[in-house]
């Protein structure tokens, strides 16, 4: 499954879709030029437990990186996640 993304420069979301449709998202809102917050996460009910979550918050985490950006993970999910894996901590805020 790939992961995609939407961005308006405000605000944008990483996604997976099958069939034309959103069955997981990470969304997040930018909180100036050189960071922003998770602030929701969503996976849909038949597709739980496979980590498509965890798959996610790893692109939004790569896009950080390479945007040279941090992260305030508000969202339960990311922020768990976040709390449990240090090699990743870098990004945040």
């Amino acid at each position: 499954m790939n992961i995609l993304q939407e961005d308006n420069g405000t605000k944008g979301h990483f996604y997976i879709a099958l069939d034309g449709k959103e069955i997981a998202a990470m969304h997040y809102v930018y909180s100036g030029p050189h960071q922003f917050i998770i602030d929701h996460t969503e996976v849909a009910e038949a597709f739980e437990g496979r980590g498509l979550g965890k798959q996610l918050l790893n692109a939004t985490v790569k896009f950080a990186r390479n945007k040279g950006m941090k992260i305030i993970p508000l969202c339960p999910y990311a922020k768990s996640v976040f709390d449990k894996s240090p090699e990743i901590s870098d990004v945040l805020v």
